[in-house]
C-alpha cells in the first residue's frame, strides 16, 4: 500500500536574525509557511514523515482509514506543538478520497495499482491547482527498494513501486514550469509493522540483510529526513529524482 504522498506548498522564507548561525534553528523553521498532506500517516513511515515535517514548521494534514487512529495521531502531534488536522480517508476508495479532493474517477485497476499508483497520481492532480495558486510546491512520492529489486512473492507490489519511479519523472516534466518540483523516496526495509514479517523472523532478517551493506534495517525517521529535504528549499534544484534510502542496497533498473 502507499505509505505516504507528501504535498507541500512552497511558501517564501527568509532568515533575518542577527543571532549566531544555528543549523537546528534553521531546520526547525525550514518548512514554515508550508502545508503538508501526508497519507497513511498514523503509523510507521507516514507518521514519521508527518512528525518531521510538522517539527520543521509545516502545517500538516494527516489521514488514515480509521477515525480513531486519526484522532489519536492528531492529539499526539498537537501535544508536540505541531499544527495538524486529520481526516479519516482510504485513498484507494473513490468515495472516501472526496474527503481530500473532489475526485470522481471510477475504480478500474486492481487493489495494488489503485492504491500505489492511481491514487498517487489522482492526489497529485487534485493538489496541482492549489500549488499553482501558491506559486509552486513540492510533491514527494514514496516508492520502495522493491521498485528496483522485485521481492518474491510481492511481484505486483514491486512493479507498482517501479511504476512510481516513472510517474515521478513524468509529472516532474509536466509541472516544472509552474515552479512545482516532483521527487520520490525509495526506502529499503524499514522496521515498521508493514515489514514485521521480515524484521521479526531471524531467517527472513538474515536473508534480507544479506543485500544491505550497512547490515541493519532502516528507521522511519531516516525516511522522514529524506522527505523533509526534498520538500524544503534546500532541494530547490532537485526534481524528477528518486532518493534511495536503503543502507547501500543495490538500486538500479
Amino acid at each position: 500500500m502507499i505509505r505516504s504522498l507528501g504535498i507541500l506548498s512552497m511558501g517564501g522564507k527568509s532568515f533575518t536574525s542577527v543571532k549566531p548561525y544555528s543549523v537546528r534553528a534553521e531546520l526547525n523553521n525550514r518548512l514554515k509557511g508550508k502545508v503538508a498532506i501526508v497519507t497513511a500517516s498514523t503509523d510507521g513511515i507516514g507518521y514519521a514523515i508527518a512528525k518531521r515535517l510538522g517539527n520543521e514548521g509545516a502545517s500538516v494534514v494527516i489521514c488514515s482509514r480509521k477515525e480513531n487512529n486519526v484522532q489519536k495521531t492528531v492529539n499526539e502531534l498537537r501535544n508536540e506543538g505541531i499544527t495538524v488536522e486529520g481526516v479519516a480517508c482510504h485513498v484507494g476508495n473513490a468515495e472516501q478520497r472526496k474527503k481530500l479532493f473532489d475526485i470522481t474517477e471510477e475504480n478500474v485497476w486492481d487493489k495494488i495499482f489503485e492504491i500505489n499508483v492511481k491514487s498517487s497520481w489522482l492526489l497529485a492532480k487534485e493538489a496541482y491547482p492549489n500549488l499553482v495558486k501558491r506559486g509552486g510546491g513540492s510533491i514527494v512520492f514514496i516508492s520502495s527498494i522493491a521498485g528496483y529489486q522485485p521481492m518474491s512473492p510481492l511481484g505486483p507490489y514491486s512493479v507498482s513501486k517501479t511504476t512510481l519511479l516513472g510517474l515521478t519523472k513524468a509529472i516532474a516534466n509536466e509541472v516544472v514550469t509552474d515552479n512545482i518540483r516532483v521527487n520520490c523516496v525509495a526506502p529499503g526495509i524499514v522496521a515498521t509493522k508493514f515489514a514485521s514479517a521480515i524484521t521479526s523472523s531471524e531467517a527472513a532478517k538474515e536473508q534480507s540483510l544479506s543485500i544491505v551493506p550497512m547490515q541493519r534495517f532502516g528507521k522511519p525517521s531516516e525516511i522522514a529526513a529524506a522527505v523533509a529535504f526534498l520538500a524544503s528549499n534546500d532541494a530547490s534544484y532537485v526534481t524528477g529524482e528518486t532518493i534511495v534510502v536503503a543502507g547501500g542496497a543495490h538500486a538500479h533498473l
